[in-house]
C-alpha cells in the first residue's frame, strides 16, 4: 500500500512568513505589479520570485501567455512555473492560477480537440505541463489528458526500454559468477586470463583447468534498486524518464525496484510501477523539499546494504535538516548501500543546483552529477557491477562534484 510521511518543518514556515508583505505599499505592489515600481518602490527578495510568477501569467508581455497549443514541443519554463506557484502561494490560489493557466496556455483546447491529440509530438516537457495540472483539468477531458500522456510514454518506452533492459540483465549476469559453469555460462574471456600460465606453446593453445562462468539465474533479486525522486517543478523531466526506467527495472525479476517521490512529505509508488502512465498520475509536481525525510523513508527500506543501490534524484536544494541529510548519507556509506545523487535525468544539460551540499555529499563517498536518460542504463549497469561510478561518470564526461 502506499505509504504518505508528512513532515513539519520551522524553516518553511519561518520562509512562509518572510513572503508576506510588511507594509501597505508592497501590497500594493505586488496587487498593480511591475509598473507601480515609481510609486509604491521596488521589492526584493523572495516577495520578488513571487511577483515573477505572477506577472508571467498575467501581464500581457508574459512568455507563459503567448504560449499556443499544437505540434511543437512544450516549454521547460511552464513546469518550473508550475512548480514555483504551489512554493509561493496557498493551495486555494494555485487552483486558481492554474485554471488561470488552462485558458492561458491554451491546453484545453488541446485536450478537446482529437485531431490536435493525433498530431502531439512526443515530449516529456507536455507531460510535465499535464500531470502538473492534474488537479484543475475538467473531469470530462481527464480520459483525453490520459491518452496524451499515455502516447509521449508509449514512445519514450519504445526509446529507452530495450537498451534499460539489456544493461542491467547483463550487468546482473556478469555480477555473478560461478566455478562450475556449463558450456553455455562459461565466460571465456576471464577463463582464458585466468588460465595463461597454462599456455602450451607446442600446442599453441591454453588448458583451462580453471572455468569461470557467468552466474545462473537466482531465485531471489540480486539487487535492490531505490529511486528517490524529488518532485519540485524544476525536476519535472526526471520525474518522467524515472519513472519509464522504474517500470522497465520493475519488470525485472533479478531487482527489486522501489520508487519514492518526494516534496515534503514521501509518497511511495512502488505499487504502480507496472505502469509509469499510474506513477505520473500519482505525483503532485511543485512545492517545497525535503530531502532528509525522504532519504530517511528509504532507509527504512532497506534490507540489505550491500545489494542496495539508492539513486536519489534531485538538485538537492533542501528544504528539511542538512546536517541530518548528511548523516543519514554517512550511515548509508558506511553501511556499503551505492548512494549515488543525480542533479537531473533529462536532456537539458546542467541543472541549477545546490553545489555546496553537492560537494559535502560527494566528499562522503556520494558522487553528484547530472546524467542524461541514454547514458542513465549504463549507469545502472556500473552500479549493479559495483564499479567506480565516479570514475564512470567522469568517463562519460559528465562534471561530478568535489
Amino acid at each position: 500500500m502506499n505509504a504518505k510521511l508528512n513532515t513539519s518543518n520551522p524553516d518553511q514556515e519561518s520562509a512562509e512568513q518572510e513572503l508576506q508583505p510588511t507594509s501597505r505599499l508592497q501590497r500594493w505592489r505586488m496587487v498593480l505589479g511591475s509598473p507601480a515600481d515609481a510609486s509604491c518602490g521596488g521589492i526584493s527578495g523572495r516577495l520578488q520570485e513571487m511577483d515573477q510568477a505572477l506577472a508571467a501569467l498575467y501581464e500581457e508581455d508574459s512568455k507563459l501567455g503567448s504560449r499556443k497549443g499544437g505540434r511543437g514541443n512544450s516549454s521547460p519554463s511552464v513546469s518550473r512555473w508550475l512548480g514555483d506557484i504551489r512554493k509561493y502561494f496557498p493551495s486555494q490560489v494555485v487552483q486558481v492560477m492554474q485554471r488561470d493557466a488552462m485558458e492561458r496556455l491554451q491546453l484545453r483546447e488541446l485536450l478537446l480537440q482529437p485531431e490536435m491529440l493525433e498530431n502531439v509530438q512526443p515530449d516529456v516537457h507536455l507531460v510535465a505541463d499535464l500531470i502538473s495540472l492534474g488537479s484543475v483539468i475538467p473531469q470530462n477531458t481527464k480520459a483525453t489528458a490520459r491518452l496524451v500522456v499515455r502516447k509521449v510514454v508509449d514512445e519514450l518506452m519504445k526509446k529507452l526500454e530495450e537498451p534499460m533492459r539489456s544493461a542491467v540483465a547483463g550487468a546482473l549476469d556478469r555480477s555473478q559468477r560461478n566455478r562450475r559453469p556449463r558450456h553455455a555460462e562459461i565466460d571465456w574471456n576471464r577463463t582464458i586470463r585466468a588460465n595463461l600460465r597454462h599456455w602450451q606453446p607446442e600446442y599453441k593453445t591454453i588448458v583451462p583447468e580453471t572455468l569461470i562462468g557467468y552466474g545462473r539465474k537466482a531465485r531471489r533479486p540480486q539487487r535492490e534498486v531505490i529511486l528517490c525522486i524529488d518532485q519540485s517543478g524544476s525536476m519535472a523531466n526526471s520525474v518522467v524518464y524515472s519513472s519509464i526506467f522504474g517500470a522497465v527495472m520493475a519488470s525485472l525479476p533479478a531487482v527489486a525496484t522501489k520508487l519514492v517521490v518526494f516534496d515534503t512529505a514521501v509518497v511511495d509508488l512502488t505499487e504502480k510501477l507496472d505502469d509509469p502512465v499510474d506513477v505520473l498520475f500519482g505525483v503532485q509536481l511543485g512545492g517545497g523539499t525535503d530531502i532528509n525525510g525522504a532519504v530517511g523513508y528509504c532507509q527504512g527500506l532497506i534490507s540489505e546494504p550491500r545489494n542496495t543501490i539508492l539513486v536519489l534524484i534531485s538538485d538537492l536544494y533542501e528544504g528539511g535538516v542538512e546536517s541530518g541529510l548528511l548523516r543519514r548519507a554517512n550511515e548509508l556509506v558506511e553501511a556499503g548501500v551505492q548512494f549515488i545523487t543525480l542533479l537531473a535525468l533529462s536532456d537539458e544539460g546542467a541543472p541549477a543546483y545546490d553545489a555546496d551540499l553537492a560537494a559535502k555529499l560527494a566528499a562522503l563517498g556520494v558522487p553528484s552529477f547530472a546524467c542524461t536518460p541514454d547514458a542513465f542504463p549504463q549507469l545502472m549497469a556500473a552500479a549493479i557491477r559495483r564499479d567506480d561510478v565516479a570514475a564512470w561518470a567522469a568517463t562519460q564526461g559528465f562534471k561530478t562534484s568535489k
